[in-house]
């Protein structure tokens, strides 16, 4: 193996490597926690408290009734919900089933959510309520057969749960109208399968425990096939890294960490959710972040440690007059991750806190985690740090060789026991991403100083990252190409106060009718939010080179 110059700079007490054999599966480690910590606190949401053995007996309940379908092992269920106490209880059901999680982004339109929902070859689905219409305007070309639907307060008891589900009903008007003939009610299948009998099935390390799809060269998303394996070695590297803060949290206080990112993004589910399981930890599920009054208002009921985020919540938290009412005194580790965290906002969550944001990178291809800075470290770097323990990361020119001198770029890529097993059902894509010695290719170009920092300088993808989310140019120009009026269009990502990046989507008319707000209409009818441009520009020609390549970089160009 290669020479590992970042060893020097791991804190005492992490070791360059650990043994990630640990458990057989999630399911073990997710069974050990329910027997060692069954009376401690789980999940908090919205003032309730959900303990180890209530998230067992439900999730237990929940997989006997998945069982009772008549799916069989490694059968695909997805599961499209924000961070309600109902996601992890579904997370363990499927997993402790046999079954395959593939995890939705709940803002999906009907385009998105079919096309994923039939590339994973989904049996079952698992859904709030609050985004059934857009199940049912796709269903029907999809292979899900089965339908359990939650509604906001399925878990907050009879009285407490009425009065949540009544006021997002019809006070907020946050259901649109659905039909669904066959659903199942999420604490009806609860009920029916506490009548039944749960089979706990052989689950091996190199079983698949989830479909993590992520943006699509081609303008189509593909699915990471995470194994067991590889999340639970990126569960264990990570608790590795944070032990020599986190093991300063008094004896008599539970470790706590908020989860205001959404669980279906890799990065909450394992170092959020999967982490907090193997710790014995309480979760804080924040399930809109978008809503910092709120986020603010349910933090300041709690003593937390961990706080995993993207800079652009750190940002807008740390800008908020309530900030105060919150006691960040306990706070012992922040990390940023999904995308770059500004100095200028580290600088000021360090002076609010006096705990430094300390930035991580990772791909949804690697469970996610691959590097990130010593949690010991007191200030800012501006790198992503240096690789986790069992980790190899290294740069490799145009030609593929490697990259020896300090400072020179290269394409960063990446071999560890949390690298994926390839993508679902596309061995060609699978080839382009692995080079021959075992290595992912991570499309992100970076450089490695003297001690083994990496720092991301540029990217050999096109892909524009919005507030931590992967935007595919393809992906957008493809269903703008589809609107009428257009010839052809473009897309690139500019630089964005907010969200690190915006959309910039470039049209050259068909119909000299065709408006900004047209186009706008369409974006929306068939992209989720963050995938939909803040800049519409409309031109005679787009940039091409002769061969009639278009030339992205020059529309990022200011003109």
């Amino acid at each position: 193996m290669t020479h590992r110059p970042w060893l020097g700079v791991y804190p005492q007490g992490v070791p360059a490597d650990i043994d990630t054999s640990h458990y057989p599966s999630l399911v073990a480690l997710m069974d050990e926690a329910f027997a060692q910590y069954a009376q401690r606190v789980a999940y908090s949401f919205m003032g309730k408290d959900i303990t180890y053995a209530e998230t067992d007996a439900l999730s237990r309940s929940l997989a006997a009734y998945l069982q009772g379908l008549g799916l069989s092992k490694g059968d695909r269920v997805a599961l499209m919900m924000p961070n309600v106490p109902q996601y992890p209880v579904a997370v363990a059901a499927v997993l402790r089933a046999g079954f395959v999680v593939v995890n939705v982004n709940p803002l999906y339109t009907p385009r998105e959510l079919e096309h994923q929902l039939k590339d994973a070859g989904a049996k079952a689905i698992i859904i709030i309520e609050n985004f059934a219409s857009t199940l049912q305007s796709c269903i029907a070309q999809t292979q899900v057969k089965h339908v359990v639907l939650c509604a906001m307060g399925d878990q907050l008891g009879w009285l407490k749960g009425a009065l949540v589900n009544y006021v997002v009903r019809n006070v907020k008007k946050m259901v649109p109208a659905y039909s669904l003939p066959d659903m199942v009610r999420f604490n009806d299948a609860i009920a029916q399968g506490e009548r039944s009998t749960f089979l706990a099935p052989d689950i091996h390390p190199d079983d698949i425990a989830l479909l993590q799809y992520t943006g699509g060269t081609t303008g189509l998303s593909k699915g990471a096939v995470l194994l067991h394996s590889n999340i639970i070695a990126n569960v264990l590297q990570s608790e590795a890294w944070y032990l020599p803060v986190m093991k300063s949290v008094p004896a008599d206080e539970q470790t706590t960490s908020v989860c205001a990112l959404p669980l279906y993004h890799i990065f909450a589910f394992t170092v959020n959710m999967m982490l907090s399981m193997r710790t014995g930890g309480k979760t804080i599920l924040i399930p809109n972040p978008r809503d910092l009054p709120a986020v603010l208002k349910e933090l300041s009921r709690h003593t937390f440690h961990s706080f995993p985020a993207v800079n652009t919540l750190f940002n807008g938290l740390a800008n908020h007059p309530d900030f105060g009412t919150v006691n960040w005194r306990n706070l012992k580790v922040s990390v940023g991750g999904g995308m770059a965290v500004q100095a200028a906002v580290a600088q000021l969550w360090l002076e609010k806190t006096g705990c430094p944001i300390c930035e991580g990178y990772g791909l949804s291809e690697t469970s996610p985690s691959v590097s990130c800075n010593p949690v010991t470290a007191k200030e800012f770097t501006g790198t992503i740090g240096v690789p986790l323990p069992n980790t190899y990361m290294k740069l490799l020119d145009d030609e593929g060789n490697a990259v020896t001198a300090v400072g020179q770029s290269g394409e960063i890529v990446i071999k560890g026991p949390q690298v994926m097993a390839g993508y679902w059902q596309r061995p060609d894509e699978t080839a382009k991403a692995m080079t021959a010695d075992g290595y992912f290719r991570s499309g992100d170009v970076g450089v490695m100083d003297e001690r083994g920092f990496f720092k991301i300088v540029d990217r050999k993808k096109d892909m524009v990252l919005v507030s931590g989310f992967n935007v595919y140019p393809n992906e957008v120009e493809e269903v703008v190409a589809s609107c009428p009026g257009v010839m052809e269009c473009a897309v690139v990502g500019v630089p964005d106060e907010r969200t690190g990046e915006a959309v910039k989507l470039v049209i050259v008319k068909k119909d000299q009718h065709l408006t900004e707000a047209d186009v706008r209409e369409f974006c929306r009818a068939n992209m989720t939010g963050y995938k939909q441009p803040k800049v519409v520009e409309f031109r005679e020609e787009l940039p091409k080179t002769p061969v009639g390549k278009i030339l992205r970089r020059e529309l990022r160009e200011k003109r």
